[in-house]
């Protein structure tokens, strides 16, 4: 199991890292809005080696055979690696190269506050809120598992849907004898 977690969780992770790393020119014309859109197909797109590697598993260690729960183990090993390489990267990135992030982000948050129609006293508790996330933002252990649960649930609901549709149980003695029998 160690080896295929191993690999299709690095490939995983390099593919959510080299999105990260090749949509960095263009985060000035890329807004928030569309930031998500991005950052988050790009997300899913390398998850779904997830559902790959469970099905490499299952037919190459399994002999063909997978129950839910050890399905569930590969995937969700491969989705912690993923994450673990997606995390490493935006803390390379975020203290190398975006030191303005949380700033801007800040600024944003608060200007779509002040769109919306927010009062006053709603603003304000966006700003005290906006400043706690930059205080927090500072301490790269909380930066980093702030960045975790941003891919951590999609790996989930991933891992969960492709153990559901890939398990596949050993068929029992007695089901073959009897389906022989009334042959």
């Amino acid at each position: 199991m160690k080896k295929t977690v191993l690999t299709f969780g690095l490939i995983s992770g390099a593919v959510s890292s080299l999105m990260m790393v090749a949509t960095l020119p263009f985060r000035h014309r890329i807004d928030f809005d569309h930031g998500y859109i991005v950052g988050y197909s790009s997300i899913v797109l390398s998850l779904l080696l997830v559902f790959f590697g469970i099905r490499f598993y299952r037919d190459n260690a399994g002999n063909g055979q997978i129950t839910f729960t050890k399905a569930f183990a590969v995937g969700i090993t491969i989705t912690v690696i993923s994450c673990i390489c997606y995390v490493v990267t935006w803390e390379v990135l975020y203290y190398n190269f975006l030191p303005d992030f949380m700033d801007k982000y800040a600024a944003y948050v608060i200007e779509k506050a002040k769109a919306s129609g927010a009062s006053a006293a709603a603003v304000q508790d966006k700003i005290q809120q906006m400043n706690r996330y930059k205080e927090l933002y500072k301490n790269p252990l909380i930066n980093g598992a702030m960045t975790f649960i941003e891919p951590f649930p999609v790996g989930l609901l991933i891992t969960l849907v492709s153990a559901a549709i890939l398990r596949k149980k050993p068929h029992s003695q007695t089901s073959q004898s009897s389906l022989a029998a009334s042959c």
